[in-house]
């Protein structure tokens, strides 16, 4: 076994250093923001709360996890991000295994008609015009088909697939697969890597949007869990702010924005270790074996 040398060593201690001086930087926020929701008003009030809850207290998750339209509004986020990851990943993904073709006649002309809406949209106004015109209103759809494709992740995922050989296609064709064939058989199997990077960046997204629901639904129980929280962050700080709230409403409006950013960031926390395990099989299934 060859013993690493003096400045390898020293190379390896500094880059421990600094990723463990990262790791903290990283965490201390959240962190605080638990213990914050965890505390007495007393104590939130007065800025004594670091990573441990001081006045341990739990009325404001009490009251959140006793109202059924919590609960209700939790189950239509799950849909919604659910449904508008599926719509969003099938759109993107087709669409830049399309721009992927170099020799696709029109293939400027489409990348040129995605990145012309990265810069200008039609706006509020002709947008919930066009919703409600298509009777998309009060249904997932308001959500999902509005925000289906986002450029960013859909020039991502064109990059990545221009860097697929070639000659794995060419095979496919030969062997008799059609192109949905060769997409979903060679292309996508060896695409985990991109396919889990953009199903977390879309399923976050839609899982945090809170405003193309407060504009397109007219029905409480059609809510998202973010209206929801934000409806309930207003009038907990509107009320005690106007002084007329009790000593239940006070511990409400402490720590309603850290039991809330705490309540809408635990589920990606909880999925995404699933997804990390797909970047790195997606990887290893794209590398070249010696």
């Amino acid at each position: 076994m060859v013993r690493p040398s003096r400045s390898q060593r020293v190379f390896h201690g500094a880059n421990g250093v600094i990723l463990t001086l990262v790791v903290v930087v990283t965490l201390y926020p959240f962190l605080n923001i638990v213990a914050r929701s965890f505390s007495g008003e007393r104590q939130i009030r007065a800025g004594e709360v670091t990573l441990w809850p001081r006045g341990f207290n739990l009325t404001t998750y009490e009251i959140v996890f006793k109202d059924a339209m919590f609960w209700r509004n939790y189950g239509n986020t799950v849909l919604y991000t659910v449904v508008a990851t599926v719509v969003a990943m099938v759109l993107t993904t087709c669409y830049a295994y399309v721009l992927s073709k170099k020799q696709l006649r029109g293939r400027g002309a489409l990348v040129g008609i995605a990145v012309f809406t990265m810069f200008f949209t039609g706006g509020l106004i002709p947008n919930y015009v066009l919703i409600t015109s298509l009777g998309l209103k009060n249904s997932v759809w308001a959500i999902a088909l509005p925000n289906a494709i986002s450029v960013f992740n859909l020039l991502v995922m064109k990059a990545f697939f221009e860097n697929l050989p070639t000659e794995l296609e060419e095979a496919a064709q030969i062997d008799g697969l059609s192109t949905y064939g060769i997409l979903l058989r060679i292309v996508l199997p060896l695409s985990k890597a991109v396919v889990a990077t953009m199903v977390l960046f879309y399923s976050v997204s839609f899982w945090n949007s809170w405003f193309s629901a407060f504009l397109y639904m007219d029905r409480t129980d059609l809510m998202p869990v973010t209206v929801y929280l934000r409806n309930l962050i207003q009038g907990a700080t509107g009320g005690s702010n106007a002084g007329a709230g009790t000593e239940q409403l006070s511990q409400v409006g402490a720590n309603i924005q850290a039991v809330t950013i705490v309540l809408t960031a635990l589920p990606i926390l909880c999925v995404y270790p699933f997804v990390q395990r797909y970047f790195v099989s997606g990887v290893m299934l794209g590398a070249v074996k010696g």
